[in-house]
């Protein structure tokens, strides 16, 4: 699936941190994402990836421009839009650092953002974390990772904070783990293609006995959706998503589940089917439109049914890492619901525009 592979600057060093910059038709983004890498206190000490998934923009011709001056750099060309999956899993296969730091384009780091996020990592005794994610353009509040997850299973929202602490899960936007772990509890799941995807590696690496911290030392600025949502520029200005993007994340959200629980928490599975089946039964009625809640809702069930052989193997895979049983990782169970925050969206957006694709 990878074309080709390009080298920049030195491959005699041995990076502290490989930073993985997923691409897919957004040049527009990787100049202040590249400088904000360029501007990091340990430079010499990072290897920058850029994995493009067959852009037919100019990001490739882009990339090159900002790498040429980088100490150690590469640019990973898959012959296929591989997904947010497997596409940063090919970066991570080419990778020499210690850690792994998948970072979105839609986003652009403080200066010291990665010394400290390492440190602070490595200070909590953690193998994966996330800084303390600020809105794009300004400093205010966006993500802190997530504390735990509901009653649905889904992941249970951070809040803002004050300090460095513990965490369920590390953001999508800007993960960092250890190499070694993410090797050894299966990378990102392909067949997640995009969404969840977060969720599901941290729950592996928790059951594996390990431990995910947010350092709130470590600042970073996000776009956050610029894919599905790229009205208002470097702002978010309307709730939109697609039939694709429901399917793929309560596809995902429900096999995250199935794959991980060990036996007590697969009863969240029925609270997760019900209320995924309300959201698309309304969704039908608001957009007027049946296939909403057959792409949305019915599919997603069906094709984890079709999927369950690879669950199966998933499971298995798991039974041979797992440290922590069920009824310990309740101690993340957290009342604070995750669709909260896209009800916040609706008071502040309205309803969201939802494209038929």
């Amino acid at each position: 699936m990878t074309d080709q592979i390009e080298n920049f600057g030195h491959r005699n060093i041995q990076p502290l941190v490989s930073i993985i910059v997923l691409n897919c038709n957004g040049s527009n983004w990787l100049p202040k994402c590249f400088a904000a890498i360029q501007s990091q206190t340990i430079l010499d000490q990072i290897e920058t990836i850029l994995v493009d998934n067959n852009s037919s923009d100019d990001s490739v011709v882009v990339g090159r421009r900002l790498l040429v001056d980088f100490p150690c750099a590469r640019i990973v060309r898959n012959s296929k839009n591989l997904g947010f999956c497997e596409g940063n899993n090919s970066g991570a296969r080419v990778a020499s650092g210690r850690y792994l730091f998948f970072l979105n384009n839609d986003t652009w780091m403080e200066p010291d953002c990665m010394e400290q996020l390492i440190a602070g990592t490595e200070k909590l005794h953690a193998v994966a974390s996330t800084p303390y994610v600020l809105n794009y353009p300004d400093n205010s509040f966006q993500d802190f990772g997530f504390y735990g997850f509901d009653v649905f299973g889904l992941p249970s929202p951070s809040s803002p904070a004050a300090a460095s602490r513990e965490i369920f899960i590390p953001g999508g936007c800007a993960y960092l783990i250890r190499t070694d772990v993410f090797n050894l509890v299966g990378m990102f799941d392909a067949d997640f293609f995009i969404y969840s995807d977060d969720a599901d590696l941290a729950w592996r690496l928790t059951i594996a006995g390990y431990k995910a911290a947010g350092i709130f030392e470590a600042k970073l600025h996000h776009r956050g959706a610029a894919g599905v949502n790229p009205a208002g520029g470097i702002e978010t200005v309307e709730f939109r998503t697609t039939d694709k993007k429901r399917f793929l994340t309560n596809r995902n959200a429900l096999l995250t589940l199935l794959k991980n629980g060990q036996h007590l928490l697969l009863i969240l599975v029925i609270p997760l089917v019900f209320l995924f089946f309300v959201e698309s039964l309304v969704g039908s009625l608001i957009l007027r439109r049946a296939s909403f809640i057959r792409v949305s809702f019915w599919n997603a069930v069906v094709d984890c049914w079709r999927m369950r052989e690879k669950i199966h193997e998933h499971r298995s895979a798991a039974a041979q890492f797992r440290r922590r049983s069920d009824f310990w990782m309740l101690k993340n169970f957290r009342f604070r619901l995750n669709r909260w925050f896209e009800i916040k969206r609706i008071f502040h957006f309205g309803l969201p525009q939802v494209d038929g694709k």
